[in-house]
């Protein structure tokens, strides 16, 4: 078994360290029977801060209360009509034998006859009632009772719905993650309406304290990966998570290496693809990207649109898209290992076109090719960062007029544009942005080793890089399984795609519980309108 499992799961080691000096000092305080001198000291923690706001009212008739809540994340109409309006229209307070009820009662009349709110909790400590304030929960404190009452009214603006500029498809699902991870649940739940389908919350980040949900089905995820995932979540001590890529530079394997171990997406039907698979989706508080662990070297030239379609076809686009990021990464390296050093495989019918192409250019081969990837490299960065309107125009701007002067003023060949054009757009087939980043800046320490070596400083590249590729796991599975161990079974889904039908199995690299996927069965057409159907289905021609 690849994962190590783990007996004792550990407690976040953020709880160890306080916040602030602040939730340090009330980390022992308690709520007050009398309200005002609880107010006091949550007034003397927010000080002169404009968004606290402070309603006091009368319960009952005559004992007094007060609502506490931070007007920029909390929703004002939910508080004054399922809060406010029940608890002070509420005038009188009868036991059965009409004498007014003991203080003892009121907190259990208050919960369970008055508040019309679905999510009501109470606390005595303050850290936790501060806590709940910066959430957007509403407190209610009560004259007489030595606990605040805490109300979920966390309400602000947030994005619609829409599908993600990074994942686009033809065929497919429309919806994308937004920021909020209640909605981002939703969207997977929504996919998932099973009760095995689970969610384990914690807070991460000191600062931030940045929701974070662990996804996976129960009887179908690894119980050692699940427990992996999380111990690895529970390690992180840091001040702030502000989105899921910090989680995934924490918890990956090798950090140093230019591939990624950990998929991210945009969109829920990938994230429920890999949940059925047996994998675990981490989703972070204020993050559109969900993350996938552990992550396959050919989950990240594979797309949810490949499943949409007839096998053949997927089967030859995925091929196209292999051929076009390997293509991309040797390519510039191969030019120029023969024009400096082997131009005797150029064709002689192609060798006059390069070498007049060539004449007058001032630099050697591999410096006209590291300049043109450089300079192509800054008018990709350039694009991405600049305003829609503008970006546009600069990649046109760069591509055929920078283009086009550099080659009538001989400082390239009109050939190396070519060469690195269809690198570039090689590059741009691949799905995932961060794998094909890694490709892209691989092709520079290439670039030199075959500037040096030609052939030679090729290969030595390429089997570093193939070394280093074999040597990678994702919490435990290698990076390139089913490859490498080689898995039959597995290869049904990696290079080709078989037909939906002949997935049977789940991936084997990831020993979940249950691994049987499809049950078998004669699933081949059977038309009721062949004669030979008719008189079996019952159809009869009048």
């Amino acid at each position: 078994m690849f994962f190590k499992k783990t007996k004792e799961k550990n407690k976040q080691s953020q709880s160890q360290t306080p916040p602030s000096k602040v939730m340090e000092k009330l980390s022992h305080v308690e709520i007050h029977d009398k309200q005002q001198e609880t107010i006091q000291e949550i007034q003397s923690i927010f000080g002169e801060d404009k968004d606290f706001c402070k309603r006091e009212i009368f319960i009952f008739g005559d004992i007094p209360s007060t609502v506490l809540y931070l007007n920029s994340i909390a929703d004002k109409e939910c508080i004054s009509t399922d809060i406010i309006k029940p608890l002070t229209e509420t005038f009188t307070l009868v036991d059965k034998e009409g004498t007014k009820e003991i203080n003892s009662n009121l907190k259990t009349t208050i919960l369970k006859k008055v508040l019309y709110h679905a999510d009501v909790k109470t606390d005595r400590k303050l850290v936790k009632v501060i806590d709940a304030l910066l959430r957007g929960k509403t407190i209610l404190l009560v004259n007489g009772i030595d606990e605040a009452f805490l109300i979920d009214t966390f309400k602000t603006d947030k994005r619609s719905i829409a599908q993600p500029e990074t994942e686009q498809v033809i065929r497919g699902p429309r919806d994308g993650f937004i920021e909020d991870i209640r909605t981002n649940t939703a969207l997977i739940r929504s996919r998932l309406p099973i009760p095995e389908f689970r969610i384990r919350d914690m807070e991460i980040g000191t600062l931030t304290k940045s929701y974070v949900a662990l996804c996976y089905i129960e009887g179908i995820a690894n119980e050692a990966l699940i427990e992996d995932v999380e111990r690895r979540l529970s390690t992180i001590d840091v001040d702030r998570i502000l989105d899921a890529g910090y989680i995934e530079q924490f918890i990956q394997d090798n950090p140093r290496s230019p591939f990624p171990q950990i998929k991210s997406s945009e969109r829920p039907d990938v994230i429920v693809g890999n949940l059925v698979e047996g994998r675990i989706a981490i989703l972070v508080d204020g993050s559109p990207f969900g993350l996938v662990a552990p992550a396959t070297f050919n989950q990240f030239y594979h797309t949810s649109e490949d499943y949409n379609e007839r096998f053949i076809m997927v089967s030859l686009i995925r091929m196209v898209r292999l051929a076009a990021l390997l293509f991309s990464l040797i390519i510039p390296s191969m030019y120029v290992a023969v024009i400096s050093y082997h131009p005797e495989l150029i064709p002689t019918a192609f060798a006059v076109a390069v070498t007049s192409g060539r004449a007058g250019v001032p630099f050697p081969a591999v410096v006209e090719v590291f300049l043109m990837e450089a300079a192509m490299e800054i008018l990709r960065e350039a694009t991405v960062r600049m305003p829609k309107q503008v970006g546009g125009a600069i990649s046109i701007v760069g591509v055929l007029v920078v283009g086009q002067a550099a080659v009538e003023a001989g400082f390239v060949s009109p050939i190396t544009v070519v060469v690195i054009a269809l690198t570039s757009i090689g590059s741009f087939a691949t799905p995932a942005y961060n794998v094909a980043i890694g490709f892209r800046m691989l092709r520079f320490p290439l670039l030199i080793l075959t500037g040096i070596l030609g052939f030679y400083g090729l290969m030595i590249g390429l089997l570093f890089v193939t070394n280093h590729v074999l040597s990678l796991k994702s919490f435990g599975v290698p990076y390139l399984s089913p490859i490498a161990p080689l898995n039959f079974g597995g290869l049904k889904d990696t290079i080709f795609r078989a037909p939906l039908n002949w997935l049977l199995d789940r991936p084997e690299e990831l020993q979940t519980q249950n691994q049987r996927r499809i049950n078998p069965h004669d699933s081949s057409p059977n038309n009721p309108l062949l004669p030979e159907n008719k008189q079996k289905s019952g159809y009869v021609d009048e």
